[in-house]
């Protein structure tokens, strides 16, 4: 499935759908350059879980976990992730066959550990067709 957004608030909508459709177990991997929305996108899907807390990105502590809304959500950041031992040190199989919703960017940096199902998410941007367009895409994996 491919989306097209063309604002912010589009990408945030489209995670907040996401977010609402979200079940226990999910894992979703998040791709795309700095800059392009990953923070947006992850913010619209933390208000699909119902959570009311501010989100940013966990960039300095690889995973922050929020438990008040209808599914715990653990948003990883592995962009400065300098080895797959540091996963294992924070239990991340815990988080990742647990009851809550995982949401993993830069997660090409840590192939090797992820589960083969996951919902894999791509956001591009074009800026032939506008600065906040974005391309969105979808992908089913290991189904």
């Amino acid at each position: 499935m491919v989306i097209e957004t063309r604002s912010p608030k589009e990408t945030f909508e489209f995670g907040k759908k996401i977010g609402e459709l979200a079940k226990a177990g999910e894992i979703y991997t998040l791709i795309g350059d700095l800059g392009v929305g990953k923070t947006v996108f992850t913010q619209g899907l933390a208000r699909g879980l119902q959570i009311e807390e501010a989100i940013s990105s966990p960039t300095f502590t690889i995973v922050q976990v929020y438990e008040e809304g209808r599914l715990p959500f653990y948003h990883f950041d592995v962009y400065r992730i300098g080895d797959i031992e540091e996963m294992e040190e924070i239990g991340y199989e815990d988080y990742f066959y647990g009851q809550g919703v995982s949401l993993i960017e830069w997660s090409n940096l840590i192939e090797e550990i992820l589960p083969q199902r996951r919902t894999e998410i791509t956001i591009e941007k074009d800026l032939d067709q506008g600065f906040d367009f974005r391309r969105i895409t979808v992908r089913e994996l290991g189904v």
